[in-house]
């Protein structure tokens, strides 16, 4: 496998099963470069956690090899992969100070005092704790705390850190602090990162991949711009970010483009994605920020009449709930700009490009 030289990880056609008949995890492939933050994400039981598992020593595939830095690691025991560990839960040890917690993977190591003094300081600089070198875990907040497991993790400068929901005991306003400063950290030291979660605007905010996972199967592994903008099923375009749906099936092809007629009346123009022939049953995406209102009739494709059900303002931008093609749900963000007036019970012009809306598989 020639690709094993050049990715620091790589999974080869992976399957895990825990009863030896279903496959939480099937026919993995998955390589990710050094230094790179690559993130897992998906429902619960997509697999995600397993994947991880596997990677750090704590599950066996069933099939295939994970490598690292070009070498099988399914035999060898985790403590000696040099992989460091955060969890949601933090694992600190609570009869331990900080700088005991720190201390304690050197001093397995068996490195010098004057070294595991160097290494504990320079750890906690780096998430901005040097003066709590003496608190004992209980005595720190939960943010502090998992800045505290975060530089654990670092301090004996692993080739690889995996992170399992680490941000999902905290509250909003402090997750989304921590997601900059995990961020941040990876930048500026350049360590390889697998992160695994269920919050896709946490995956979103903070990876230079994301893979997301449903029923054990990649379904797409891309930048975090391209899986928004562009997915390529109707599991991801439901799972990241907001969007709209309707059904329909495909009247017409022309090019990469396709017409469809919609279950709920009307016809509209779509970016050709998962669908082969006319014929064709599929799900169409579209962006609520993709949506725009039209005061004008216009002859162009895919202009609609849409009644609003409900308006919400949102400081930047409103809200507004439209019942557009038989669908009642369909949402459309509309930028505050102080010159709109909309009122609930209106008819509303609602318009979007043929390339803003994509035709997707049925499912």
């Amino acid at each position: 496998m020639a690709s094993q030289e050049k990715d620091f990880v790589v999974f080869d056609k992976i399957d895990k099963s825990y009863d030896g008949e279903v496959l939480v995890v099937k026919n993995l492939n998955l390589n990710i470069a050094k230094g790179e933050f690559v993130t897992m994400l998906g429902p619960s039981g997509s697999g995600k956690t397993t994947t991880l598992m596997m990677l750090a020593g704590f599950e066996t595939p069933t099939n295939g090899e994970i490598y690292l830095e070009g070498k099988p690691i399914s035999k060898i025991p985790p403590y000696e992969r040099e992989i460091g560990m955060v969890f949601q839960n933090y694992a600190l040890f609570p009869h331990m100070t900080v700088q005991e917690n720190l201390s304690f993977p050197l001093e397995v190591r068996k490195l010098s005092k004057t070294e595991v003094q160097d290494k504990v300081k320079k750890a906690l600089d780096m998430v901005e704790l040097g003066n709590f070198g003496t608190r004992f875990p209980a005595q720190l907040s939960g943010g502090q705390q998992q800045r505290v497991a975060l530089s654990r993790a670092l301090v004996f400068e692993p080739r690889l850190v995996l992170m399992d929901e680490p941000l999902g005991a905290l509250d909003k306003n402090l997750r989304e602090q921590m997601q900059y400063e995990i961020k941040h950290i990876h930048e500026r030291i350049g360590i390889t990162v697998v992160y695994v979660t269920h919050d896709q605007s946490e995956a979103l905010t903070m990876s230079n991949r994301i893979a997301v996972f449903d029923e054990g199967v990649i379904q797409q592994l891309s930048t975090p711009d391209i899986l928004y903008e562009k997915p390529e099923n109707s599991f991801v375009a439901q799972f990241i970010g907001e969007n709209n749906r309707m059904t329909g099936t495909v009247s017409e092809i022309n090019g990469d483009f396709c017409s469809v007629d919609l279950d709920g009346g009307g016809s509209v123009k779509a970016l050709k994605v998962k669908v082969d022939s006319v014929g064709d049953k599929t799900q169409l995406s579209v962006r609520p920020e993709r949506v725009t209102i039209n005061t004008q009739e216009t002859s162009d494709e895919n202009n609609f009449k849409g009644d609003i059900k409900e308006l919400i303002y949102l400081g930047d931008h409103i809200r507004a709930r439209v019942e557009v093609c038989g669908n009642d749900e369909f949402i459309v963000k509309i930028p505050n700009e102080g010159n709109i007036a909309l009122k609930e019970g209106s008819t509303i012009g609602l318009t979007w490009q043929a390339e803003d809306i994509r035709a997707l598989d049925a499912n």
